[in-house]
């Protein structure tokens, strides 16, 4: 595929001088990427076989802070390192950085040579091996939409992110002329994504103004992941470039449509996908087991505050767990026929972390095909309405609560791995807790 690169490729353009940066990552907990600048050549002579990092990259918060009380990595154990390990396969060219390359890695324990059982990248790794145990591939695509801003990322952050102009005044939902005004960024990202092999299938106006989504290839439940935390760092990257500033968060302003990721999965056995016939039962049962543990995976789908606020309705998010056939009133919707026929989740915001998301979904439809459940009749009409659907989690704190009561899910992930995450997830429930708005302000200052 255009733009990656094999280590005989790269030796070659670093000794003719076309790389001399090699960008060494690793998904963190967020799902961002964080990791080493590497020269070309030290890439080769050492960074190729592995770099060193600090162990607290997987315990901080949003704002990098090392968060207090983990097991894995805390002030007793000295924050100590671990090893990324370059994962070759995903060496590729990144074509809107001057001479850069990009590789991403695996998080390894140091003293086990295992991997990091906590890192994103191992969480999905060990969900995929179970599906293969029992001769399945997972394929997911992954739909992410984003806001732009005519202002700077700066410019937004000197504005106390009031008073943003988005690049659109209307609704823009496949409207071309508006899209037309914000092709010169989105053609840029588009371009650029294919250049970094990362293939992207079209564009188009979203329900905001100044709303856009992007839709990638499918793909292998890993590279997906891959593809999707490098799309939404480059696309980030892109936009300062151009003196602009988007924003995947769930929801960024009350008035307006969120920003969704949603998650469409299916299985193959070898070249053959298990979907295609409707009368297999593998279908019905990814599915039930989704929607089973819709509660549970949640946090993985929403690991913020900020992510319920999207699960409105008439909104086009979900508020119930319910399916049914191609209806975006659902939290899940059956879509496509024969080889391309998949379950689409619709519960992701575009902050969810791919890796922990994908295994999440992984998880819950391997637990619904091992115990064979059903799903029960699609559901029909306006779900926002229908009182005998589950409803999904409306805070954060009630969907760790699912998430530390779900026993299929600490059974797929292991107890430290929930562990890990619920206290993540704890923190930032109590960091906001303290926390004075400016809605709270607005509303109690004078009057309260």
């Amino acid at each position: 595929m255009a733009g990656n690169l094999n280590l005989e490729e790269l030796t070659a353009l670093v000794g003719a001088g076309e790389i001399d940066t090699v960008l060494v990552c690793f998904p963190d907990m967020q799902g961002r990427l964080v990791g080493k600048r590497v020269t070309g050549q030290f890439f080769l002579d050492h960074g190729v076989h592995e770099l060193h990092v600090c162990d607290y990259l997987l315990t901080v918060d949003m704002e990098m802070e090392p968060v207090p009380g983990y097991a894995a990595s805390n002030w007793e154990t000295g924050y100590g390192d671990f090893a990324v390990r370059s994962d070759l396969s995903t060496l590729r060219r990144i074509p809107w950085l001057d001479a850069t390359a990009l590789v991403l890695g695996d998080c390894i324990d140091m003293a086990s040579g295992a991997e990091v059982p906590h890192s994103p990248r191992a969480i999905l790794k060990a969900q995929i091996d179970r599906a293969a145990a029992l001769g399945y591939s997972v394929m997911i695509g992954s739909e992410l939409e984003f806001y732009i801003f005519d202002d700077s990322f700066e410019e937004a952050a000197e504005k106390g992110y009031a008073g943003l102009k988005t690049t659109g005044r209307y609704i823009e939902d496949y409207h071309i002329f508006q899209t037309t005004k914000e092709e010169g960024l989105i053609r840029a990202i588009r371009n650029g994504m294919d250049g970094a092999a990362v293939p992207v299938e079209f564009s188009k106006g979203e329900w905001g103004p100044g709303q856009a989504e992007i839709n990638l290839r499918y793909a292998d439940a890993l590279e997906m992941a891959d593809r999707h935390v490098i799309y939404k760092n480059g696309a980030k990257e892109i936009a300062w470039a151009a003196g602009k500033a988007i924003t995947f968060m769930a929801k960024w302003r009350e008035d307006l449509a969120g920003n969704s990721c949603h998650i469409h999965s299916s299985l193959w056995r070898e070249e053959t996908p298990a979907f295609a016939d409707e009368s297999a039962p593998e279908f019905n049962h990814w599915a039930a087991g989704q929607m089973a543990l819709a509660g549970g995976m949640t946090y993985f789908f929403a690991p913020n505050i900020n992510s319920y606020k999207r699960f409105q309705a008439g909104s086009f998010a979900p508020t119930r767990t319910a399916w049914s056939r191609d209806n975006r009133t659902a939290g899940f919707r059956v879509v496509g026929a024969g080889a391309g026929r998949r379950l689409e989740c619709r519960m992701p915001g575009g902050d969810c972390n791919p890796y922990l998301a994908f295994a999440a979904t992984i998880a819950a439809g391997l637990y619904g095909i091992e115990n064979k459940l059903d799903p029960g009749p699609l559901a029909e009409g306006n779900l926002y309405d229908d009182a005998s659907a589950p409803e999904i989690p409306k805070t954060l704190r009630a969907a760790l609560v699912a998430l530390a009561d779900c026993a299929p899910l600490r059974a797929a992930f292991g107890d430290g791995v929930i562990e890990h995450y619920l206290h993540a997830g704890r923190w930032e429930q109590s960091e906001y807790d303290k926390r004075v708005t400016d809605w709270e302000l607005r509303r109690m200052f004078e009057r309260g």
